[in-house]
Order: structure tokens, then C-alpha cells, then sequence
């Protein structure tokens, strides 16, 4: 996604699901491990009419991917600090993204093999 949008910058919310509802896993069953994203445009018809974000469920989004097609790696004041951040810089691939906390302080990034729980609406 990133890709398509640069050279503009790309801001997406991400979610997490508890690391023991994930199949083939070694971690412990509360940890955290984001798995969901929630498209940039999803709502913004609604949104820009009342100013409400519906793309993003409340309280559900304690990442957040940002791309920067300038190619720095790094958090910027620009970028909306949430619990962990993740930037992304061309070549887009993946020696091109990594982690921070809100503070600006770069944090272990694993990539897990494995799909979340299919979500169903009731």
C-alpha cells in the first residue's frame, strides 16, 4: 500500500490480538502481536461529513504504520504517536520498515508466520 501511495505518506491504524489466540506460537498467551489493519479510507465519506473516524474501530488500535517516501526511518513530530509506530521507507521491503515506541526509541520487530482468528460480525 505504501507503494501505491508514494510519493505521498501513508498513515494506517493497526490492532493487536492476544498472542494465545494465534495458531503455532512460542509466546507467552497475553502478549500482544499486532495483526489487523484498518484502511486509511474506510469511513471517510462519514468522516468528512461529521467528523467522526468509523475506519477504525474505538479503542482498537494500539499501533500505527506510517510511511515515509522521503526514506527516513525514524518517528517524526508529524507522525501520530500511538504505543508502538511503524515506519516504512522505500524500497518497501523488509529491511525497509522497523518499530519505535512513542518516544522515538526503535524496538525489536519479529515477523510471525501465522493468521489471526477470523473476525465475524454479530
Amino acid at each position: 500500500m505504501a507503494t501505491d501511495a508514494d510519493p505521498e505518506p501513508m498513515t494506517i491504524a493497526v490492532a493487536v490480538t492476544p498472542a494465545g489466540e494465534l495458531p503455532d506460537t512460542d509466546l507467552e498467551p497475553e502478549t500482544s502481536v499486532f495483526t489487523h489493519f484498518y484502511m486509511p479510507s474506510a469511513g471517510n465519506s462519514v468522516s468528512e461529513v461529521f467528523g467522526f473516524d468509523l475506519g477504525t474501530p474505538v479503542a482498537q488500535s494500539d499501533g500505527l504504520f506510517v510511511s515515509h517516501p522521503s526514506g527516513r526511518l525514524d518517528v517524526t513530530k508529524e507522525d501520530d504517536l500511538h504505543e508502538v509506530v511503524f515506519v516504512a521507507v522505500p524500497p518497501w521491503d523488509d529491511d525497509s520498515i522497523a518499530a519505535f515506541d512513542r518516544r522515538g526509541a526503535e524496538q525489536p520487530l519479529t515477523v510471525l508466520d501465522v493468521e489471526p482468528p477470523e473476525e465475524v460480525l454479530e
